[in-house]
């Protein structure tokens, strides 16, 4: 199923980046979520990150159904989350792609919660080798830390667009930043310092600072934010690897067919 639904989330992602000749997601939903629409909203290379978010999913998808994986506990606990994410990834495209502005506030949320879900499985134990440590951790890594950033700016596309647009942003805007640093910080005790949701989030939050440096709407303020952020994000995660036990978990385990896959 997560080969399956795999070809269908990177058609939605041709989709939404013109690739088949139809509207952009930065041009669609009136421009809502256009790089230049809120003080939150990340510069536009920023989504560049999605390429190497696909790459690892691609690489997680074939090499999930690899006869050496079949057994493998991990893989049985996150499949179907796996599904989940793939599926709710096209859905907010499409909702993008069709002005639903309000429904892919609701569709990222729930990817947000799909992708806490599939790490929470993740940390119960370690991965079996240096390729599931790539392709399994630092992908789904990358996934969540990107898209809880991304949340951030998309619900506050939404509320722009529904004329929630208060005459001073700027204090709001680095509240919001603020609240990111704390969810990051979060992120590192609960996940032991993982460096891949880490990067994820500090790349989306340089960005948004340098969109307020360099671009629309422009604010110092916020881009000093942004950069503070980082510091904290960077500090907050090394803080939690150096404070992690020498030993972690036990490493994966290849689930016996006599006992179902039972942990």
């Amino acid at each position: 199923m997560v080969l399956i639904a795999l070809p269908v989330t990177l058609a939605a992602a041709g989709l939404g980046s013109g690739l088949f000749g139809g509207t952009e997601v930065e041009a669609s939903s009136s421009g809502a979520l256009s790089d230049t629409a809120t003080p939150l909203a990340p510069f536009g290379p920023a989504f560049s990150i999605w390429s190497v978010i696909y790459l690892g999913l691609a690489a997680y998808a074939i090499w999930q159904v690899l006869p050496s994986q079949r057994h493998d506990i991990r893989q049985r606990r996150i499949g179907w989350l796996a599904v989940a994410s793939l599926v709710l990834n096209a859905a907010w495209i499409l909702c993008a792609q069709a002005g639903l502005l309000p429904l892919t506030v609701v569709v990222i949320l729930l990817l947000l919660a799909v992708l806490v879900a599939i790490f929470e499985q993740l940390r119960r134990s370690r991965p079996g080798s240096l390729i599931a440590t790539v392709v399994v951790d630092g992908t789904f890594g990358l996934y969540l830390g990107w898209v809880s950033v991304a949340t951030v700016a998309n619900i506050s596309a939404w509320l722009a667009d529904a004329g929630v647009r208060p005459a001073a942003w700027e204090l709001p805007a680095i509240l919001v930043l603020g609240l990111v640093a704390i969810v990051a910080a979060l992120l590192a005790i609960r996940y032991r310092g993982r460096i891949a949701p880490a990067l994820a989030m500090l790349w989306g939050v340089a960005w948004i600072g340098v969109g307020r440096a360099i671009g629309e709407p422009a604010s110092a303020n916020v881009a000093i934010a942004a950069a503070v952020v980082c510091v904290l994000i960077g500090f907050a995660t090394v803080a939690a690897r150096l404070r992690a036990p020498a030993r972690g978990p036990v490493a994966s385990r290849q689930a016996s067919p006599a006992r179902g896959g039972a942990d």
